[in-house]
C-alpha cells in the first residue's frame, strides 16, 4: 500500500478511453441513452405481436331471473339457489378465417420498421462518433504541429538576434519573430478551445459528463482498399443492408398486411355462447348461442380500402425516392473521398517536400544575407499550410467514410 501510495497520481488517473475509435463505439453502444431507448422500443414493438393475434377474452355474463319470486312473501335474496331462475352466459368471440394471421403479421412488420429504426439511430449514432473523433484528432495534431512550429519560430528568432547583434539585419527581424510567435500562440488558444469543444461533443455522445477528460486521440482508422470503394459493389449493398431502407421495406409490408386485413373486412366475425339455466339448486337447461355482425355499412368499408391503397401507395413511392437520394449521397461521398485522397497523396509527395526544401535555402539564404527575414517566414509560414492540408485531407477523408458507412448500415 506504501509503495501504491508512492505512485505518481498522473499516471494512475491518466484517461484511457478516447485514444482509438473502436472503444468510443463499443462505449457508447453500452451508455449512449438514446440508443438504449430505442432498443426498448423494439423490445415494446416485437412484445405486440403474439397478442395481435390472439382471441379476444371470453365475456361471462349472469343474470338473476324474477330475484323477487313473483310477489310472494318469500323474502328477496340474490343467492342463485334462492330466486326463480339463475341465467349463465359464457360468449367467445372468434374473428373471421385469416384476421387474427393478418394482424399478426401487421404487429410483425412494425416490430421489424422498430428494428429498422433502432439501427437508424445507431448508424446516425456512430457516424456523429466518428466525425466528431476525427475532428478531435485534427484539433488534437494541430495543436502538435503549431508546438512544433513554435519551437521554429524560436530558433529563428535566436538566428534573427545573432545577426542583429553583429550589425548585419535590423531589429525589426527580431520583432517580427516575436510577432509571429504572439500569432501562433493566439492560434493555439483558439486550436485548444477547439478541441475541447470535440472533446465535450464526444462525451456528450458517449454519455458522460461534458467536462470529463478523454485520452489523446493516437491514430485514424485505415481507409478501405479502392476495390470495396467501387460504386457497384457499394450500391448492392447499400440497397441490402441501409437501415432507413428496411424500414420502409417493413412499412410496405405493413401496408400490404393492413390492405388485405380491411379487404377481410368484408366478412362477418362471430360469437360463439353457451348458457345454463339454474333453476333452485340445480341446472336445469342448456343453451347454444351464435351471433355474427352483418357488414352493412358498404361506403364506410370502401373508404377504409381506399385509405389502405393510399398508404401502400405512399409507403411505394417513398421508398423509390429515398433509395435514389441515398444512392445521391453515395456517389456525392465517394468522389469526397476520392478526391481527399488525392489531395492527400500530391501534398505528401510533392508538396510538402517542395516546402521543405524552400524553407532551408531561405533559412540559408538568411544566413548568408542573400534572402530577407519576410521570405524565410513565408518558407515556414508555407510548411505549416502544407502540414495542415495533409492533416485536413486525412480527416475529411476519415468524415466521408463515415458518411458512406452510416448510408450502407454498417462498417466497410
Amino acid at each position: 500500500l506504501y509503495v501504491l501510495w508512492l505512485t505518481p497520481a498522473s499516471a494512475a488517473d491518466e484517461p484511457s478511453l478516447g485514444s482509438n475509435l473502436a472503444e468510443l463505439l463499443d462505449y457508447a453502444r453500452e451508455h449512449n441513452l438514446e440508443f438504449a431507448a430505442a432498443r426498448y422500443e423494439t423490445d415494446a414493438a416485437l412484445q405486440r405481436v403474439q397478442p395481435a393475434g390472439a382471441l379476444p377474452d371470453p365475456v361471462f355474463r349472469t343474470e338473476l331471473h324474477d330475484f323477487t319470486n313473483k310477489g310472494t312473501d318469500t323474502p328477496v335474496s340474490l343467492l342463485p339457489n334462492r330466486v326463480n331462475n339463475t341465467y349463465y352466459r359464457v360468449m367467445q368471440t372468434v374473428p373471421f378465417w385469416g384476421k387474427r394471421d393478418l394482424k399478426r403479421e401487421v404487429a410483425a412488420a412494425e416490430a421489424m420498421q422498430a428494428q429498422g429504426r433502432s439501427s437508424e439511430t445507431w448508424v446516425a449514432l456512430s457516424a456523429r462518433i466518428k466525425k466528431n473523433y476525427a475532428q478531435y484528432y485534427l484539433y488534437a495534431h494541430s495543436e502538435k504541429l503549431t508546438h512544433e512550429l513554435l519551437d521554429l519560430l524560436n530558433n529563428l528568432e535566436q538566428v534573427a538576434q545573432a545577426r542583429y547583434a553583429t550589425g548585419l539585419v535590423p531589429q525589426q527581424d527580431v520583432i517580427r519573430a516575436q510577432v509571429e510567435q504572439t500569432e501562433l500562440r493566439r492560434d493555439l488558444v483558439m486550436v485548444e478551445t477547439d478541441q475541447h469543444h470535440a472533446m465535450t461533443r464526444l462525451n456528450t455522445l458517449l454519455q458522460r459528463p461534458p467536462y470529463e477528460p478523454l485520452a489523446q486521440p493516437q491514430r485514424l482508422r485505415p481507409l478501405p482498399a479502392a476495390d470495396k470503394l467501387a460504386f457497384a459493389v457499394l450500391e448492392d449493398r447499400l440497397k441490402t443492408r441501409n437501415p432507413q431502407l428496411f424500414t420502409l421495406d417493413a412499412q410496405i409490408t405493413a401496408a400490404e398486411k393492413s390492405r388485405e386485413l380491411t379487404m377481410k373486412n368484408r366478412y362477418p366475425d362471430f360469437a360463439f355462447g353457451l348458457a345454463p339455466t339454474q333453476m333452485g339448486g340445480k341446472i336445469r337447461e342448456w343453451e347454444l348461442m351464435f351471433e355474427l355482425n352483418i357488414p352493412l355499412q358498404q361506403q364506410s368499408r370502401r373508404s377504409r380500402e381506399r385509405e389502405a391503397d393510399a398508404l401502400l401507395s405512399a409507403a411505394q413511392a417513398r421508398k423509390e425516392a429515398e433509395a435514389n437520394q441515398l444512392l445521391s449521397d453515395l456517389v456525392e461521398n465517394l468522389l469526397a473521398l476520392s478526391a481527399a485522397q488525392r489531395i492527400e497523396v500530391l501534398t505528401t509527395s510533392s508538396l510538402l517536400p517542395q516546402t521543405e526544401t524552400t524553407f532551408q535555402a531561405a533559412l540559408v539564404g538568411y544566413q548568408n544575407g542573400k534572402v530577407d527575414f519576410a521570405t524565410l517566414l513565408d518558407a515556414q509560414r508555407q510548411i505549416l499550410k502544407a502540414k495542415l492540408d495533409v492533416l485536413n485531407a486525412q480527416v475529411e477523408a476519415q468524415i466521408r467514410l463515415a458518411e458512406i458507412e452510416k448510408l450502407l448500415g454498417e462498417e466497410l
